[in-house]
């Protein structure tokens, strides 16, 4: 069978979109999640506060927009994702700090959307001053300004370091969530589903005590008002909520490089070195299968094509052909002129005898008359 190579071009590849592209799409996308959190928590009140509807506006949002725009950027929408990523060798470093502005800029774009469509007359239903305090007390928070101190009217509180390791344990949780089912040998059919459900299971787990930042620009979002810039608005604590998933977003790499290395920790050009939380099994998947019925192509064709002969080997070419068929053609004719030959000799045999016979008939009538 001969041997085909099945390049590149055979299979396809898709070329990765610009760097504007990119940073639009995952602007859009922590737009959207972000939203979906500070909107449903701020009318949360009609809930009783409970935090389930919290929960899965986000796991549901970030769904969404992963499959909304996840093949154009890698799906990220969050900037302890996007640096977890880059330590594990699955995005590129170049793009780490454009990631990281469109992430923030999409945050906070939600944040000041909230403070426009909250009505003038929200705040005093709630007891709150503004519209700027509603939002704040979105605000992720610890000791006196988390949930649980102020649903327990501060019977219950939890302390810096407490909230701390909250908050990089699920970062923790996240990332590596993210890191496994995008894996090339993970057998994961909908990852943004797996990850949209972790995200919901760890809002429900840690909302009590820091009210879930995990996302940098979600808690960043929360504190864009003036209102938010007081002591007890939640600015103050802020930075807590930009390190802590950060710690836990490189725990989660280390661990990955550490115990579930990829083939490679160089990335390469293409849609591999963006796997995010859409692009990494889909993609792969889909160049396997590609290349997978082009292998079985090539076969078919090989099994029906006739095969070819090895080099070195005496082929007839069109030349000697000819050259045979020529020869055939004049032992035809020589073998014609033969009979032919033949034809004639017996010919003159045949008019010698006569000739004899006539000589001898003559003979005989001088015979005669001389008697």
């Amino acid at each position: 069978m001969a041997a085909q190579t099945v390049t590149a071009p055979d299979v396809g590849t898709t070329p990765r979109a610009r760097l504007f592209t990119r940073m639009t799409a995952e602007a859009f996308g922590t737009f959207v999640l972000v939203l979906a959190i500070l909107g449903t928590a701020t009318f949360n009140f009609v809930n009783q506060g409970s935090i389930i509807p919290i929960a899965l506006a986000a796991g549901i949002s970030l769904m969404a927009v992963i499959a909304a725009v996840g093949h154009l950027s890698g799906g990220h929408f969050n900037p302890a994702v996007t640096f977890g990523l880059t330590l594990a060798g699955r995005s590129r470093w170049v793009d780490l700090l454009p990631y990281w502005v469109a992430q923030l800029v999409g945050g906070a774009a939600a944040g000041a959307l909230m403070l426009l469509i909250v009505p003038s007359t929200f705040p005093a239903a709630i007891g709150a001053a503004n519209v700027g305090a509603v939002l704040a007390d979105t605000a992720n928070g610890y000791g006196d300004q988390s949930p649980l101190a102020q649903l327990s009217q501060g019977q219950v509180t939890f302390d810096l370091g407490t909230a701390a390791i909250v908050e990089v344990v699920i970062a923790a949780i996240f990332v590596g969530v993210i890191l496994g089912v995008t894996n090339v040998r993970a057998n994961i059919t909908y990852p943004a589903v797996v990850i949209g459900l972790t995200l919901t299971a760890l809002h429900i787990v840690s909302w009590l005590v820091t009210n879930t930042g995990l996302n940098p620009a979600r808690s960043l979002a929360s504190v864009i008002s003036p209102d938010a810039w007081t002591a007890s608005g939640g600015f103050g604590q802020l930075w807590l909520f930009l390190v802590a998933p950060l710690v836990g977003a490189a725990l989660a790499a280390l661990f990955a490089r550490a115990f579930a290395p990829m083939g490679t920790t160089t990335p390469v050009e293409g849609w591999g070195e963006q796997p995010g939380t859409a692009a990494g099994t889909t993609e792969a998947a889909t160049a396997a299968a590609v290349a997978s019925a082009t292998a079985a192509a090539v076969t078919t064709e090989d099994a029906v094509t006739p095969e070819r002969p090895t080099a070195g080997a005496d082929v007839p070419s069109d030349e000697t052909t000819s050259d045979e068929t020529t020869t055939d053609e004049k032992a035809t004719d020589t073998d014609v002129t033969d009979e032919e030959a033949t034809e004639k000799d017996t010919t003159d045999d045949t008019d010698e005898k006569a000739t004899e016979k006539d000589a001898t008939d003559d003979d005989g009538t001088d015979s005669s008359k001389t008697s």
